[in-house]
């Protein structure tokens, strides 16, 4: 098997999970993707807030998502890249 890395992605209005697949070459491919929006809260205008315990859900829920549409475990995994708003 080639070596995997998933990636996570925290944005403003979803959290992204992508399983990528890396080939001897060095060539990224998209193995499985999987969404879910994050609900925002605006207690004030031009205020944006999110719950950081419906971050870390969706953080978790889409990598399983994405670990299991490329049929994956952990163990499959060599490195995870995150990025945020």
């Amino acid at each position: 098997m080639s070596r995997m890395i998933l990636s996570i992605d925290q944005g403003t209005t979803s959290t992204r999970a992508i399983a990528f697949e890396v080939s001897e070459a060095g060539a990224f491919s998209a193995a499985a993707v999987s969404q879910i929006e994050l609900q925002q809260h605006f207690p004030k205008p031009g205020w944006v807030e999110h719950d950081a315990g419906a971050i870390w859900k969706t953080q978790l829920a889409t990598a399983k998502a994405a670990l299991k549409k490329a049929r994956l475990t952990a163990t499959h995994i060599a490195a995870i890249g995150i990025t945020n708003q």
